[in-house]
């Protein structure tokens, strides 16, 4: 289990109890937090090995955890429960994310100073070995999967184009609402190919 999908140890014990249950659904974890508040919130990110997730899987997902959950019973005090897709400008917590997203804008950051900073942003060059790549300004470079303490995708106009093309390409977005979406903004129109 690496940090990026379970940082904290508790957030690692969650992840060892639910990432079986929800691989046998069919689902992929993406990401796995618990975080504070009055009433703390469970977080879970899922998505379909293939990418993308609906309302009703996220609900079919949040029943099975929850059952789970009053058998493990592994937070002592109330909960509240949230299960999401990973979103357009999606946290990078898997090795293969950063070749799924290789040309896309990411946002990096590192647990130690690497060449005296700890925070990159470029365009995501896919991986080599147990390094991603990702082009900065000074050139591009490699830094170790283990070493990120954070990665996230940077929302742009042509990572949303993406996404609404995939979710058109599935079935999921009405044409017309496709249409008008895309040609809503005129620059964004007359970068079309």
């Amino acid at each position: 289990m690496n940090d990026l999908i379970a940082k904290a140890a508790i957030d690692r014990r969650l992840a060892e109890i639910l990432q079986p249950l929800i691989e046998g659904m069919g689902f992929e974890l993406v990401r796995i937090r618990l975080m504070g508040g009055k009433v703390p919130t469970l977080q879970i990110m899922a998505e379909r090995p293939e990418g993308g997730i609906e309302v009703d899987d996220c609900a079919r997902i949040s029943t099975a955890v929850s059952a789970l959950m009053d058998v493990e019973d592994p937070i002592e005090d109330n909960y509240t429960l949230e299960v999401s897709s990973p979103g357009i400008d999606r946290p990078l917590t898997r090795l293969k994310d950063f070749d799924t997203w290789e040309g896309y804008e990411a946002k990096i950051e590192t647990s130690e100073m690497i060449d005296g900073r700890r925070r990159f942003k470029g365009q995501l060059a896919g991986t080599e070995g147990d390094e991603v790549l990702i082009a900065i300004d000074e050139g591009t470079i490699g830094l170790k999967f283990d070493w990120l303490s954070d990665a996230k995708l940077v929302l742009t106009d042509e990572l949303i184009r993406e996404m609404l093309r995939q979710r058109k390409a599935a079935g999921i977005v009405d044409e017309d609402l496709y249409d008008d979406i895309e040609t809503e903004d005129e620059d964004t129109a007359s970068e079309e190919e």
